[in-house]
């Protein structure tokens, strides 16, 4: 199974992902780490599409061993939502496709301006930057997570009880 957490920066990703990965025992790919580790090895700002290459692959690998993996990515383009469903299909894996929102602004620009890099070198983006992201609007279904009213653990499990039942049907 591969799921995957989009949503603009600092609506709560990462802590949903690793409530997941505690709860499921799943591989877990962050997009950050990958696209820090680019930029450190390679010395450069802007990575481009690599990072998301690489979690393809990396994710694809997984899938076909048969191991399980959660991806933490802002997966801000129908290209790149289009690109996760073929790495599923293309493992014959089911995925979970997840849009975590923070639907209270207010709480939203708080978490930007208040939180530190866990990730040595990373450069978080401001208030600003996130406004004004290329965002495209989703078209095809997902599940929407509200991290203003739902904890990550209470998202966490919600998540896993459509996943078990996705994986339910699908026998």
């Amino acid at each position: 199974m591969l799921i995957v957490l989009g949503g603009l920066p600092g609506v709560g990703k990462s802590t949903l992902a690793r409530q997941l990965v505690i709860r499921s025992g799943f591989a877990y790919l962050r997009l950050d780490t990958i696209e820090q580790a680019l930029r450190n090895a390679l010395a450069i700002d802007d990575v481009g599409p690599a990072g998301y290459r690489l979690a393809y692959a990396w994710a694809a690998s997984n899938l076909e061993l048969g191991v399980s993996v959660v991806v933490d990515c802002v997966n801000p383009l129908e290209v790149t939502r289009s690109a996760w469903r073929a790495v599923a299909a293309s493992a014959s894996s089911l995925i979970v496709e997840v849009e975590v929102v923070c639907s209270d602004s207010s709480e939203h620009r708080r978490r930007i301006e208040t939180r530190t890099a866990d990730i040595e070198g990373l450069k978080l983006p401001g208030w600003d930057d996130v406004l004004s992201r290329d965002y495209q609007p989703w078209t095809t279904s997902r599940r929407v997570i509200d991290s203003a009213s739902a904890s990550a653990a209470e998202a966490a499990e919600s998540i896993l009880a459509h996943a078990s039942c996705l994986g339910s049907e699908r026998s």
